[in-house]
C-alpha cells in the first residue's frame, strides 16, 4: 500500500455486528488498488468469505469500494474524489458493512480518505476592479476576494501575495472560525495627476507538494474625493431559517452607512465570495434584504456563513458576515435496506431464529431521526437492535406449521417527527414441516359385523386415521399388530391394506365356532423417526341359519322296537311323549317350533307348538288301533327355514304282553313309510 498504508486495524465485539475494522488510504487512487486484506484483518477464511457469499452494503449512492472473494481483500472500484465526497468536512470517510450468511454475520468497516494536493486556490472572478478616491487616507481597506482551495489541512489554502506593493500592501486577519480575511490597505496616498490607473495582482497558494496558486488581477481607478466607506451596523449578524423554506423568503436585514453625501454616500450590497457553492442559495438586494433564491436543505448543510460586502459608489467598502442555523424539518422518510434474509424455517426453529438483518436510515436530525419499527399484527416474532441503524427480524415464540404455513410479515419503521413518517417492507416466510404430530384415528375404537360363511378376501370395514403434518410426514400406512386369537395368530382371521386401512377376512368364519374376537391395528407415518398411534378394532360373527334342528328325543334307533304307551283308559290331554330338539345356531335361527305332519289317527293326539309334547286329543276307544306312527316336523325360524322330522310310535293298550301280540316292528310298515 506504500507511503499511505494501512493506519490501524480495531476489532470490536457486538452483538451480531462481529467486528470493525478500519483503513486509511489518500484519495485519487489507481482503480484495483488494494485497501486492505480483510480476510486477515477480520480473522476470517477466504473459503468463509466464498461459502458465506460475503457482499459489500452501503449507503453510498456510488460503491466505491470492491470486495474480492476470491483473494480476501478490498480494493479500489471508482475515482475516490474526496472534495465531492466529503467538502471541507474531515475526518472524511466511508462507512461499510460486509454482510455474510449461513450464519448471518455483520462486519462493519471505516475507510479514512485522506487528501492529496490536487487543487489549486481559485478565485471565482479573475479579475477585480476598484474606484478609490485620491483623497482616501492612508490605512484605508479594501475588502479583495477569499480565494478558495477544496484541499484541507497542510494541502489547503496557506497565504496571500500582494504585488507591486507601492501604493498598496495586503493586510490578513484571521477569524476565530479560521476563515481569513484578506483586505487591500492603503500604504501611500493616491495622486491620480500622476498615476490614473493602477494595476495589482494577488497570488494565493497552497502548502502542498508541489505548491500550487491561483491569482486575480486587480485594476484601480484613481478617483477624487470620496472620504469615508461604508460601516456595517453589525460585525457579525445571526439568523436562523428552517430548510425548504420557498425561494424569496428574507432572511434577514442588514445596513450600512457612509457619511458621505450624494452619490459617494449611496451604498450598494453584494454576497462575496463563499467557502464553496452552498450559499449560492442566498441573495441580497438594494435594500440589504438577505433573501433565499435556492435550496436550503439541513441534510446538506446545517449552518451557513454568508459574507457581505458594503461599497459606495466611490468604491470604498465594508465587510460583514452573516451566521445561519439552518432549522430541520421532518422531511425525509426513514429508507428500509433488507440487508439478509431468510424465506423458509422449520417450525421446530428455536427462539430467537434470525429471519432477516436490515438497517434502517433517517438523514434528519434529532427527534425527526429517531426510528422505531415495529410489526403490524400479533405475529410469533420481533425486532431487536444490535447497534445503531441495525436491526434483525427473530422470532419471539414457537412457531407450527399446522396452525400457520407462511406469514407475511409487514414491518413499519416510523420516525418522531411531527407529523411522523415512515416507510413499510412486507417479508413473505414460509413454515417447513417437522414430524411433530402422530396419526390420529376417526374413533377411539371400531366395531365392525360380518356374517358367517364369508368369503375369503372379503371386505369387513375401513379404518381411518389423519396426520395434521405435511407430505411424507402425513403419509399414514397401517399395520396389523401381532396379537393371537384362541391361540391362533390373528394374522390368520383378518389383513389389513397398508395404504388404505381397508380389513379384510382370511378365512371363511363360523359363527358356531367363534362369536367375536379384537385385535390392534397401528397407524404410523412417513416421517423420520415416525410417529404412530393404535386402535382397538371388535370383529362380531353374525350367525347364518346353516343348521338344522337336531332331534334329542325319542331317539331315533333305526330298526329296534321303540315305543310309547297310552292305556285305553288315558283322557284327554294325557301326555303321550314329548319331541326333545335343539338347534346349534343362535337367535331366531334357533327358535324351533312343532308340528304334526303325518299320524295313523289325526283325530287323536296333537303336538304343541312351542314345547313339543304329544297329548291326546279325545278319550281312547276299544276301536283304536294299538299301532299308532305319529311324525312330528321341528322346523327353526331362520330365513329360509331348516327343518328335521322324527317318527314316534305310540301303542295303545293296558298291558305290555297286548303290546307285543299286536305290535310289530314299525320299520317294516312299508306302506307307511312310502306315504311318509
Amino acid at each position: 500500500m506504500g507511503r499511505h498504508g494501512l493506519i490501524f486495524i480495531m476489532i470490536i465485539s457486538l452483538d451480531s455486528v462481529l467486528g470493525q475494522v478500519s483503513y486509511s488510504i489518500p484519495e485519487e487512487m489507481v482503480k484495483g488498488s488494494v485497501v486492505g486484506n480483510i480476510a486477515r484483518d477480520l480473522g476470517l477464511d477466504v473459503k468463509r468469505l466464498k461459502s458465506g457469499k460475503a457482499r459489500i452494503f452501503t449507503s453510498d449512492s456510488v460503491q466505491y469500494i470492491e470486495l474480492s472473494r476470491e483473494r480476501g481483500v478490498l480494493f479500489v472500484k471508482d475515482r475516490i474524489d474526496r472534495e465531492s465526497l466529503c467538502r471541507q468536512t474531515t475526518p472524511c470517510a466511508l462507512h461499510l458493512q460486509i454482510i455474510l450468511e449461513n450464519p448471518m454475520e455483520l462486519f462493519r468497516i471505516t475507510v479514512e480518505i485522506t487528501d492529496v494536493n490536487d487543487n489549486s486556490p481559485s478565485f471565482k472572478n479573475d479579475q477585480r476592479r476598484f474606484e478609490i478616491s485620491e483623497s482616501a487616507v492612508t490605512g484605508s481597506k479594501f475588502v479583495l476576494e477569499r480565494a478558495v482551495d477544496a484541499d484541507i489541512g497542510v494541502n489547503g489554502l496557506k497565504n496571500y501575495t500582494l504585488k507591486p506593493t507601492g501604493n498598496f500592501v495586503l493586510s490578513i486577519q484571521s477569524h476565530s472560525d479560521g476563515i481569513k480575511k484578506v483586505e487591500m490597505v492603503l500604504h501611500k496616498p493616491l495622486d491620480r495627476e500622476k498615476e490614473e490607473h493602477i494595476s495589482l495582482l494577488l497570488t494565493a497558494v497552497d502548502g502542498g507538494e508541489p505548491q500550487m496558486s491561483g491569482t486575480v488581477k486587480i485594476d484601480v481607478t484613481v478617483l477624487d474625493v470620496n472620504d469615508n466607506a461604508p460601516v456595517f451596523t453589525q460585525s457579525l449578524y445571526k439568523a436562523a431559517i428552517a430548510e425548504n423554506s420557498p425561494i424569496g423568503t428574507t432572511l434577514i436585514t442588514v445596513s450600512a452607512s457612509d457619511a458621505d453625501k450624494g452619490t459617494n454616500g449611496e451604498v450598494s450590497y453584494s454576497v462575496s465570495t463563499a467557502i464553496d457553492s452552498e450559499t449560492d442559495s442566498f441573495t441580497i438586494n438594494e435594500n440589504g434584504d438577505v433573501i433565499v433564491v435556492g435550496e436550503v436543505d439541513f441534510e446538506k448543510a446545517k449552518y451557513y456563513r454568508i459574507d457581505i460586502e458594503a461599497q459606495d459608489s466611490g468604491g470604498l467598502s465594508d465587510s460583514s458576515k452573516i451566521i445561519v442555523d439552518v432549522i430541520d424539518v421532518n422531511d425525509n422518510k426513514p429508507v428500509i435496506s433488507i440487508l439478509s434474509k431468510s424465506d423458509l424455517i422449520r417450525e421446530d426453529s428455536p427462539q430467537n431464529t434470525v429471519i432477516a438483518m436490515f438497517s434502517v436510515l433517517d438523514p434528519d436530525s434529532s427527534n425527526n431521526g429517531q426510528v422505531n419499527c415495529r410489526i403490524s399484527g400479533k405475529l410469533p416474532f420481533t425486532i431487536s437492535t444490535s447497534s445503531n441503524d441495525f436491526y434483525s427480524l427473530v422470532t419471539d415464540s414457537e412457531l407450527d406449521r399446522e396452525r400457520s404455513s407462511e406469514y407475511n410479515i409487514s414491518m413499519t419503521c416510523s420516525d418522531e417527527g411531527v407529523p411522523s413518517l415512515s416507510s413499510s417492507v412486507t417479508l413473505t416466510l414460509q413454515i417447513s414441516d417437522v414430524n411433530d404430530n402422530a396419526p390420529v384415528f376417526e374413533r377411539s375404537s371400531y366395531e365392525a359385523y360380518i356374517i358367517e360363511n364369508n368369503t375369503p378376501g372379503l371386505s369387513i370395514f375401513t379404518v381411518k386415521a389423519r396426520d395434521a403434518d405435511w407430505n411424507q410426514n402425513a403419509r399414514v400406512s397401517y399395520i396389523l399388530e401381532d396379537s393371537s386369537v384362541n391361540g391362533v395368530p390373528v394374522s390368520s382371521y383378518v389383513s389389513v391394506s397398508a395404504d388404505s386401512g381397508v380389513i379384510h377376512a382370511v378365512r371363511s368364519f363360523d359363527y358356531e365356532q367363534i362369536k367375536d374376537f379384537h385385535f390392534r391395528v397401528k397407524a404410523q407415518d412417513g416421517g423420520s423417526p415416525p410417529l404412530s398411534s393404535n386402535v382397538t378394532v371388535k370383529v362380531l360373527i353374525q350367525d347364518q341359519n346353516d343348521n338344522p334342528p337336531q332331534v334329542l328325543y325319542p331317539v331315533q334307533t333305526g330298526g329296534s322296537l321303540v315305543a310309547e304307551m297310552v292305556p285305553r283308559s288315558a283322557d284327554v290331554g294325557y301326555l303321550v311323549t314329548k319331541v326333545v330338539a335343539v338347534d346349534v345356531d343362535s337367535g331366531q335361527n334357533a327358535w324351533l317350533s312343532y308340528k304334526l305332519q303325518k299320524a295313523t289317527d289325526r283325530a287323536l293326539f296333537e303336538v304343541g307348538l312351542q314345547n313339543g309334547e304329544i297329548r291326546t286329543i279325545r278319550g281312547v276307544t276299544d276301536k283304536d288301533a294299538v299301532k299308532q306312527r305319529l311324525t312330528v316336523i321341528v322346523e327353526d325360524n331362520g330365513q329360509p327355514s331348516r327343518s328335521a322330522t322324527v317318527i314316534v310310535n305310540v301303542a295303545v293298550a293296558d298291558s305290555f304282553p297286548e303290546v307285543l301280540s299286536e305290535f310289530t316292528d314299525y320299520t317294516q310298515d312299508k306302506e307307511y313309510n312310502d306315504n311318509l
